[in-house]
């Protein structure tokens, strides 16, 4: 389970060779929250408001990127690191 960021105690990962769609995990305070990289829309889990919008706001910035390493993990490769939020 590759860490791709971390940023204000918010863990990012991408497992590889997950199902689609195209997702990520993120972990804050014992909650999780799977979240559509096209969409930026929580398909499964919960996180709290404030944390959730953290990492909206993080996905937004890095969509692009996201999709890369989407890609990267579904071809079982080593996912590149995202630049934390700031």
């Amino acid at each position: 389970m590759p860490k791709i960021s971390e940023f204000f105690g918010i863990s990012i990962y991408v497992y590889w060779r997950e199902h689609p769609p195209a997702h990520f995990h993120a972990r804050y305070a014992g909650e999780e929250v799977i979240v559509g990289i096209e969409e930026l829309a929580v398909i499964d889990g919960k996180l709290s408001p404030r944390a959730l919008g953290l990492v909206i706001e993080w996905a937004t910035l890095h969509q692009e990127e996201l999709r890369r390493v989407w890609a990267q993990a579904q071809a079982h490769e080593v996912p590149s690191k995202i630049e934390p939020l700031r």
